[in-house]
C-alpha cells in the first residue's frame, strides 16, 4: 500500500510540475509577444513588455509569474529574438536596457507578492499595485541607464518618454486582471 501511495504522489507531482512549466513557458511567450509592440526610441524603446510583465505577475502568482519573467529574460539573453524589435543576446544585459530587463523579474515578483498579501481586490488597488510594479522597473532601469547617459539624463531618457504609455499599460493590465487578485500558485 505504501508503494502505491508513493507512486501516486510522484505521478501527481510530475503532472503538476509539467502543468506549471507549461504555464511559465506560456507566460514568457506572452511577454515576448508583447515585446513586438514597439515604438523605437534611443536609448530605450517604448514596448508592450512592461504590460506583459505586470499582467503575468498579477495573473500567475509569485512562483510562476516571476519564473515566466525570468524565463523571458533568459531566452533573450541566450539568443532567441524575444526582446523588443526581435533583439537578443547578452549585450542587452550590459547595454542601456539591462536594468529594465532585471527590473522585469523584480516587478513580476513585486506585483504577485502584493496580490498574494491581499492587495488588488478593487480596481484602484490593482492600479496602485501595477503602478508600484512599473516603479520597480523604472528604478532598476534608470539606475543602470545612468551609467550610460549620466544620472542627470537618466530620468529624461529613461522615464519621461514612457509615462503616458505606461499609464495606459497600467490601466489596461489592471482592467484585465481577475476580480479577486492572483489566481494560481503563489
Amino acid at each position: 500500500m505504501d508503494q502505491t501511495i508513493s507512486i501516486m504522489t510522484v505521478a501527481t507531482s510530475n503532472t503538476s510540475i509539467r502543468r506549471d512549466a507549461m504555464i511559465v513557458i506560456a507566460g514568457a511567450l506572452f511577454i515576448a509577444l508583447c515585446s513586438r509592440i514597439e515604438i523605437p526610441l534611443y536609448p530605450v524603446p517604448i514596448t508592450g513588455q512592461t504590460f506583459g510583465v505586470l499582467f503575468i505577475g498579477g495573473v500567475l502568482g509569485m512562483m510562476r509569474g516571476t519564473a515566466a519573467a525570468a524565463l523571458f529574460v533568459a531566452l533573450g539573453l541566450s539568443g532567441l529574438p524575444v526582446f523588443s524589435g526581435g533583439a537578443c543576446g547578452m549585450s542587452h544585459l550590459f547595454g542601456p536596457t539591462g536594468g529594465y530587463l532585471a527590473g522585469f523579474i523584480a516587478a513580476a515578483a513585486f506585483v504577485s507578492a502584493l496580490f498574494r498579501r491581499g492587495f488588488g481586490r478593487t480596481f484602484s488597488e490593482k492600479l496602485a499595485v501595477m503602478a508600484g510594479g512599473n516603479l520597480v522597473i523604472y528604478l532598476f532601469g534608470i539606475t543602470h541607464l545612468a551609467t550610460f547617459v549620466g544620472p542627470e539624463r537618466a530620468f529624461t531618457c529613461g522615464i519621461l518618454p514612457f509615462l503616458a504609455g505606461d499609464l495606459f499599460k497600467i490601466f489596461f493590465a489592471a482592467a484585465l486582471l481577475p476580480g479577486r487578485g492572483v489566481r494560481g500558485k503563489s
